[in-house]
């Protein structure tokens, strides 16, 4: 869901917590998976307390990385752990499941420091898949290890909100969602949105801005007429990604009646704000009111405080936001 999200929803932490940040608990993770249509999706569980006594689900569907869910790097006494599961587990409810999927072939954690994702993750790499993905995993939890949940929460970020909307409109076992920094344009819309927001600010001139638009437009047709290529890239990822995952969310949060938990940062510059404020503003036009929507001031596209003045200043704040998403599920 970002230009770069590879960068941006990477989260680094050090064993002797140079960061201050809290430790992954990668290793108190349980494996399971499911097996169908010759396929295997592997997901991941950490529970405090035995996985059949929760009663609760919160599922998290991480953005647009091609990479393990943990990168794991050893050097002298350090560890370094690249993240893509950024939640201080510690601060997860006793009676709740916390669950994560692997990307397909891509496994739940890697020493290897050269690791290349493999050709058959981006042969599949797209909405449809990764929604059909959670949604077979839900069905197995529900029906095997957490019988009967009373909540089942869903919080999908950056490209993993994409997966959220659509797959609240067809499991019917989630009470909540949460769509995180995501848009509700095509993620194509984006770019031109982008441009014509360097243009307002000054960064570049009106003939500068129609150029780049002009290649943006010559760009999408290109994929458009090559939308299942996985050898031709735009931006770090494949054409086919890029098809597979322009469908307007906006049609997938309109069609979800459990509540929909909504929030952006105005600082984010991967996915504009401006594109998420056509979410609340499509609710009221449609008269639903099963949205709640918030903007925070101050944060980036991975809920990171902005210091104008201090670039290199780093200060996060996702577990405030989910801690705003939990008080909004309990209230």
């Amino acid at each position: 869901m970002t230009l770069k999200l590879v960068y941006l929803l990477a989260v680094f932490f050090l064993s002797n917590n140079v960061f201050g940040q809290f430790y992954p608990k990668y290793e108190e993770y349980r494996h399971f998976y499911v097996f169908k249509k010759k396929d295997t999706i592997n997901y991941h569980i950490y529970s405090k307390n035995d996985i059949k006594t929760t009663d609760g689900i919160i599922m998290f569907i991480q953005g647009s990385a091609a990479e393990p869910l943990f990168k794991i790097t050893k050097k002298n006494k350090y560890t370094s752990i690249k993240n893509q599961v950024p939640f201080n587990l510690d601060k997860i409810p006793e009676n709740y499941a916390f669950v994560v999927v692997s990307k397909k072939c891509i496994p739940f954690s890697t020493e290897d420091e050269n690791y290349k994702s493999p050709a058959c993750f981006y042969a599949n790499e797209g909405l449809d898949y990764r929604v059909w993905q959670y949604n077979e995993v839900l069905k197995q939890l529900t029906k095997k290890l957490v019988k009967n949940p009373k909540k089942v929460l869903v919080i999908g970020h950056s490209e993993g909100s994409d997966v959220a909307a659509k797959l609240g409109t067809l499991n019917k076992t989630i009470t909540h969602i949460g769509f995180w920094a995501g848009g509700a344009n095509t993620q194509y819309y984006d770019f031109a949105l982008f441009i014509r927001k360097k243009l307002n600010e000054g960064k570049i001139d009106e003939q500068t801005a129609k150029q780049q638009l002009d290649s943006v437009f010559s760009q999408l047709k290109e994929i458009e007429a090559n939308p299942n290529s996985t050898s031709k890239l735009w931006i770090e990822s494949t054409y086919r990604r890029w098809h597979h995952f322009s469908e307007p969310p906006i049609e997938n949060l309109l069609k979800i009646k459990v509540p929909v938990f909504v929030v952006h940062g105005a600082k984010d510059t991967s996915v504009p704000v401006e594109s998420a404020l056509l979410i609340p503003v499509e609710f009221i036009r449609h008269k639903k009111n099963n949205l709640t929507f918030k903007l925070y001031p101050e944060y980036d596209h991975s809920f990171n405080k902005v210091f104008e003045n201090e670039p290199e200043k780093y200060e996060s704040h996702w577990m405030d936001v989910f801690e705003d998403f939990m008080e909004w599920v309990n209230p």
